[in-house]
């Protein structure tokens, strides 16, 4: 099963990272679509990640969802390798697309290309859902000995992602530009084959657990309800609400409007399905308080998606040589996930053992608002060398280093390496304990609306503007004010963030709970 992830995180992000340059550079689409083809890609796959955790929950199970969503992303590698390969499927080679026009890709070119594409984050977004989860189910959490190889799991499981990533932004970012997109592409394809077999072939040792329901059901059922009997009156006491008495989680006030989804009515006899009891009711309140945090976690995402996209596309305009050797533009975003490995291990070897002595420990929700804090100052960072680059090149045409691009990406990276683990230790702490798939899709539906956010902003920019900030030719553009008014949005939104953080409550223990009833 890591085979797996490592082969979903190969062919992900060897597509992701250099993608802009070929819809730009082959394709000859602007700068503007390309970025949002990649970005609603991305998004893309990140949603689907929802309905792939929505199916092994309520029907398929971890493993059938798996090994199916391993066999579509394979299926959806194999197209885009024969979309890149065959002559037929681009427009008329052209000398230079960036600053001259050129015939761009039509309708029949593109259309195996988006089929090729979602196709990929269908699969994709049901490995990324369950493989992890599937991983924990081989281990016996009561079991102390098997808690500690689930620990070394998922050190693993981390190792396999980044390195995954690594070997696509280097070894196939290169391939695609020097030997052939087919070829970078076909090597994806064949990694995914190999783990779709693999992953079968350990059919015999797994450990397999019978899917018990999604927690969507449960969220539909108490809204429904709760709007179903929105006149009908409060009980004089809480105790006589639906299970009130046995319920696993303690009752608030909070939402109460929710709380008539367990009220008991005269006709309801038995109160099987036409009332939902307080544990339901109360789960569902938890989950409706992560989302103003849910909200201000999304720019990041979005300032995030840069780094894949124009800023990939300013070091093609730049002078990526080291001696004789050119670094293909899609590999600098090596200089992204070394950054999040660096501060990852620094993380837990030296600031948080720091703050455990200061304060007893970094919550969260301080770790998020660290990456906020980071994603901004990336986009500063970015906007002032953007100035530079294009400044250079307008007074003398001269192409500066890629390397300044490295500082962005270098903030950007520490963002995701703090963000990335407060926002999936935040959804998994704090959502309900039965509701723990539903906390993977909060994260990853994060994600999704930031890459979507992106594509939204860059449309609405470039309408606004008739063109002026983003173009193909960048050197043309005013690059700097789409990242300023990031910056601006990131600032704003960081405001936002910290007014419901402070607002927060962590959830309720379960020894306050059972106080909570005694006193009752």
């Amino acid at each position: 099963m890591l085979g797996t992830e490592l082969s979903e995180r190969i062919c992900v992000m060897g597509i992701a990272m250099n993608l802009v340059t070929y819809l730009v550079g082959d394709l000859h689409l602007s700068a503007a679509r390309s970025a949002n083809t990649v970005t609603n890609f991305m998004g893309t796959l990140n949603l689907l990640g929802l309905l792939g955790g929505f199916l092994a929950d309520a029907r398929l199970g971890r493993y059938l969802t798996v090994a199916i969503s391993a066999t579509i992303a394979a299926l959806g590698v194999t197209l885009l390798t024969a979309t890149t390969t065959i002559p037929s499927m681009r427009p008329p080679p052209c000398e230079n697309s960036r600053t001259q026009q050129c015939v761009a890709a039509n309708g029949h070119q593109l259309a195996l290309l988006y089929a090729a594409l979602y196709t990929i984050a269908l699969g994709g977004g049901g490995i990324k859902a369950n493989v992890s989860g599937f991983g924990t189910d081989q281990f016996d959490s009561s079991d102390p000995k098997e808690g500690k190889k689930m620990i070394v799991f998922f050190n693993r499981f981390y190792f396999c992602i980044s390195l995954g990533s690594l070997f696509a932004v280097t070894v196939l970012v290169y391939i695609q530009d020097n030997v052939g997109r087919g070829w970078g592409y076909g090597i994806s394809a064949a990694t995914m084959i190999m783990a779709v077999a693999i992953f079968l072939l350990g059919s015999p040792i797994y450990r397999f657990r019978r899917p018990e329901g999604s927690p969507l059901s449960v969220i539909w059922r108490v809204g429904f309800l709760a709007w179903k009997k929105r006149r009908v009156p409060y009980p004089s006491q809480n105790q006589l609400l639906n299970g009130y008495s046995n319920a696993t989680v303690a009752h608030t006030h909070k939402l109460r409007c929710l709380d008539k989804a367990a009220i008991i009515e005269e006709i309801d006899d038995k109160c099987n399905y036409n009332c939902s009891t307080v544990t339901e009711v109360e789960e569902v309140k938890m989950v409706m308080m992560l989302l103003p945090i849910w909200c201000t976690c999304i720019l990041f995402w979005t300032i995030y998606s840069q780094m894949n996209t124009f800023t990939i596309e300013q070091a093609t305009l730049m002078n990526r040589k080291i001696g004789t050797f050119e670094v293909p533009a899609g590999s600098f975003s090596f200089f992204l996930f070394i950054t999040i490995l660096v501060f990852t291990f620094l993380n837990e070897r030296i600031l948080l053992p720091i703050f455990r002595k200061i304060n007893g420990g970094i919550t969260c929700l301080r770790c998020i608002g660290i990456g906020l804090i980071f994603s901004v100052a990336g986009m500063v960072v970015a906007a002032v060398v953007e100035v530079r680059r294009r400044g250079a090149f307008a007074n003398g045409n001269v192409r500066i280093t890629a390397f300044w691009l490295v500082p962005q990406f270098f903030l950007v990276g520490a963002g995701e390496a703090f963000a990335y683990v407060g926002q999936l230790q935040f959804f998994i702490t704090e959502a309900p304990q039965r509701m723990k798939s539903m906390s993977t899709g909060l994260f990853l539906a994060t994600l999704s609306m930031g890459y979507f956010m992106s594509s939204l902003l860059v449309s609405i920019v470039e309408a606004a503007t008739s063109g002026r900030w983003l173009r193909s030719n960048l050197n043309a553009a005013r690059l700097e004010n789409f990242y300023g008014m990031l910056s601006v949005l990131g600032v704003v939104n960081f405001m936002a963030f910290l007014v419901f953080a402070t607002k927060h409550q962590y959830k309720i223990k379960s020894t306050d709970h059972q106080n909570a009833i005694e006193n009752a």
